[in-house]
This record gives structure tokens, sequence and C-alpha cells, in this order.
């Protein structure tokens, strides 16, 4: 073939390969839309005059919260990269010395939600889930629906005492297993495995309120009411002091109205592919004969489990529920019932990682005093629409928590928004008790994101979810927990004294 010949046969190619490029670039960006669509929104915020009232840092902080949540609902980039960002932002554009946000990434709850994937990797390694989902199936039965209210249930009653992230952690590997034993191809169990992780987390999140051990932002609220209000030398301020039983009075009825609630609409929502796991069921019947009966590896992994959870009861304010998680983990590496390739390749490390940006971003939304900006000014806005009082100003505060703990953990979002709620009250001649209760409880509702609660984390970390899944069902669950709660306070609280 003579060079002139080769010029021209290369020129005819060169043209559809750089076609072929530019419509690769096209694909590119399109499928990065959101990514840019972020990006522009967060300049464009940046480039905005400052609000009254709201610093520098404060405006940058907001600003990476919706640019980041626009990153975790839509999903153009994997979600681990949002962590990334979030740490480049506070150093880089925040200016915050990167020793500072390196010491707010490691928090004990980031321990905590690591330290439980390692013990759910463990328990999974000695076959232990197995063994307790075949021990809920024979309580349910093997329908899909009664299935899915069990686990819900036995999360939250178990959560409502020892924590959402303990219960998350340990009921995660029996989801997995009934999910696995249905069918090995994800994509035939999609629904299924929606239905059956959202029980769990759900589960956990109803009930963290029933009393005060499950979970921080109760204690953070009963703090706040004695401090505000109590005087001991006033007999009439008692109402004030608000012990364990009080209020599991006024709260634990609402989770266990909800269950059923949870379960369907989820089953609504998602629609599992199959109705019935009788055909899971009779292989998980199986996998429990053929392990035969308990071994002394299986007791001394019960014991080590059993022991980090009184830990996480008793000793959790002295060392931090974190540190009981690592230590439960380190203790079965030593006793050589799990190896760290097998921790090591279990752990979604990414999951660990996103948690701990966003814990991190939750700092600076109370430290720079963005959060407590955005509340003050959504409350001055309730007045001239006539929700001041009564139950408009019960659901606007409902739905300002709501919206807050989406963003941050629950007990911050208590943390910030707990004075302000309380001398609204006050000013508005509302009972603190009611107030004070629809805030704690309205910060149990962070169904719509990743990040809105460690449940949550630990059943997306499964990899069977979809950030936008959390979207599909929140919103509803949000919706169903609301009315509950402000039936409650219409209707229930004030019989209790309210």
């Amino acid at each position: 073939m003579s060079p002139s010949s080769v010029r021209k046969r290369a020129a005819k190619l060169a043209k559809p390969i750089a076609a072929l490029k530019q419509r690769g670039s096209y694909i590119y960006f399109w499928e990065k839309r959101w990514f840019f669509i972020a990006l522009a929104v967060g300049f464009g915020m940046l480039s905005m005059p400052l609000p009254d009232g709201l610093s520098q840092q404060a405006m940058s902080i907001l600003t990476m919260s919706v640019v980041a949540t626009i990153l975790f609902v839509t999903e153009p980039v994997p979600l681990p990269t949002v962590a990334l960002l979030i740490i480049i932002g506070q150093v880089m554009i925040m200016g915050i010395d990167s020793k500072i946000v390196a010491r707010s990434l490691m928090s004990d709850s980031v321990l905590f939600i690591m330290g439980s994937l390692m013990l759910a990797v463990a328990v999974v390694k000695q076959k232990l889930d197995t063994r307790i989902a075949w021990l809920l199936v024979k309580m349910t039965g093997t329908k899909t629906s009664r299935i899915a209210f069990g686990i819900s249930l036995v999360s939250g009653v178990l959560a409502s005492f020892v924590g959402e992230h303990t219960v998350a952690a340990m009921m995660l590997p029996v989801g997995i297993t009934l999910i696995q034993l249905t069918s090995d191809d994800p994509r035939k169990v999609r629904n299924l495995a929606a239905v059956l992780l959202f029980s769990i987390s759900y589960g956990c999140s109803i009930a963290g309120i029933g009393t005060p051990s499950g979970g921080a932002r109760n204690a953070i609220m009963i703090g706040y009411w004695k401090e505000f209000f109590y005087d001991p030398s006033n007999p009439d301020t008692f109402k004030y002091l608000v012990d364990y039983l009080k209020w599991m009075m006024y709260a634990y009825p609402m989770f266990l109205l909800q269950v059923p609630f949870v379960t369907l609409i989820l089953l609504i929502t998602f629609r599992p592919e199959y109705r019935d796991l009788s055909r899971a069921v009779v292989k998980l019947r199986a996998k429990v004969e053929k392990l035969g009966p308990m071994k002394s590896a299986d007791w001394v992994a019960i014991f080590i489990f059993f022991l980090v959870l009184l830990g996480w009861i008793f000793l959790s304010a002295g060392y931090g529920m974190g540190t009981i998680a690592i230590l439960g983990a380190a203790a079965f590496l030593v006793a050589g019932l799990v190896d760290w390739p097998d921790v090591n390749s279990g752990v979604n490390w990414g999951v660990v990682l996103l948690y701990a940006a966003a814990i991190s971003m939750g700092i600076q939304m109370k430290d720079t005093g963005a959060a407590a900006w955005v509340a003050e000014n959504f409350l001055a806005m309730l007045s001239p629409v006539g929700l001041d009082k009564g139950i408009g100003l019960w659901a606007a505060v409902s739905v300002l928590t709501t919206g807050v703990t989406n963003t941050m953990s629950n007990g911050a979002a208590v943390a910030v928004l707990g004075p302000i709620v309380l001398n609204l009250a006050t000013a508005a001649g509302e009972s603190p008790i009611v107030i004070g209760f629809i805030t704690a409880v309205s910060s149990a509702f962070a169904y719509l994101t990743v990040v809105g609660t460690p449940a949550c984390t630990i059943v997306y970390a499964s990899g069977y979810l979809k950030t936008t899944d959390f979207l599909t069902v929140g919103w509803k669950m949000a919706v169903m927990s609301t009315i509950i709660m402000l039936a409650a306070a219409a209707v229930y609280w004030p019989m209790l004294g309210a």
C-alpha cells in the first residue's frame, strides 16, 4: 500500500474516532451533570452577599452542606468522594487548620461505626447470623410481610434499650442471610433486600425515642428541661424532672404504634419479588442442621458479644461506645474467631469515611452558628403565617427538626435546637414538655439520607441499597411518624399532664 493510500485511510478512520471521543465527552458530562450543578449552586451561594447574622465561615459550611446534600441524593460520584470533598472544603474554603479537621473526623461515633461493622463481620464468620435468622423465622413464619414485621419489632424492642447503633450492626447479617438465601443475584432480590434492610434501620430509628437510653438526644432534652425549668424550691416545676419511666410513658406507645405502619409502607413502596420466603427458609434450615449443635467457638463468640453489649450499656459513659466496639472487635481477632483479611474485605471502609465526614460537617454547622441561624430564621417566618402557636407551631418545630437531623447527627440536632425551641415554647405560652418531646422525637425522623442516622449508614454498607431509596421511602415514613406524634401531642400527652 502506497503512503498516500495509508494517509487517506487514516484520514477516513480519524473522523469516526473523533466523533466517538466527542460522544464520550458528552456522555461523561451527562452522567456527571449533577456534580457540576451542585458546584454551580455552591459557587452561587458563596457569591451572594452575607445575610445578616451569618459569618463567612457559617455561610461556607452552609454552602457545603447544601452541595453535599445534592451529591448525597443524586450520587453522580461515589459517596466516599463526597466525604473527601467535605474534608477538602473545610481546609481550603473555610480555612480551618488541617489538624483540627483531622481530629473532628475520628470521633467516638466513627469508632463505633467502624467497630460495629467489624463485629458484624465476626458474627457472620461464626454463622451466628444464620442461627438468629432461623430463630426469627420460627417465630414469624415464612411470609415476607410477617418476617419484615418481626425484624422491625425485634430490632425496635432491642434498640429502645440498647441503642440503635448496636442493634443495626447485630441485625444486619441476619437480613443479609435471608436475602442471599433467596437469590445470589442482587438484581433478582432488589426490592426484597430494601424491605428487609429498611425494616432493620427504621425499626431501630422509631424505637430510639422509646427510652432515655435509646439515644443521646433523649438525655440531652432531659438535661435541658432540668436546667431551664426545674427549681428545687418550687413544687410546680417538679414535672420537668423527667425520669426513665416517665419518658417511656410518653414515647414508648408511639414506637409500638408505628411498627405495623413501617412494614406497610415498605411493602407498598418496594413490593418484594417474593411474597413468601419458604425456599429461603428451607435452605436456612438445611444450613442450621449442617452447622449442627453449638460449638465451643460459637459460645465464646456469644460470650464476647454479650460482654460488648454489657459494656455499651454500663461502661459507655466512661469509655465511649466506640472504644468498647473496637475492644470487642479486637477480642474476636485475639481469640482467633475471625482473621484480619476477613475483616478487611468485609467492612465497607468508604462508609466509615462518609460518616466521619458527615459528623465533622455537623460539628462545623454547630460551631459556626450556621445551624442556629437557620433555626432562628425558620422560626421567625412562623408568626406571619399563623404557625406561632398550637398544632401549627408543633408541626413547624417538627419539620425544622426533621430537616436538621437529616444533615447532622440527631444528638447534635437536639443540642443545637433545644435551647431555641424551649425558649420559643415559653414565649408562645406552650408547654415546654410538649415542645421538648416533639423536638426529641422528630430528631429520630432521619429517614431521608444515608448519613441521617448510624442505623441507615450501617444498612447502606450492605451494598444492596441506593441513596435514592432513602428518599423514595423516607418521606412517607416522615409523614407517618409526624402524624402519629402530633396526634399523641394533641390527645395522649395531655392525659399525662403535659
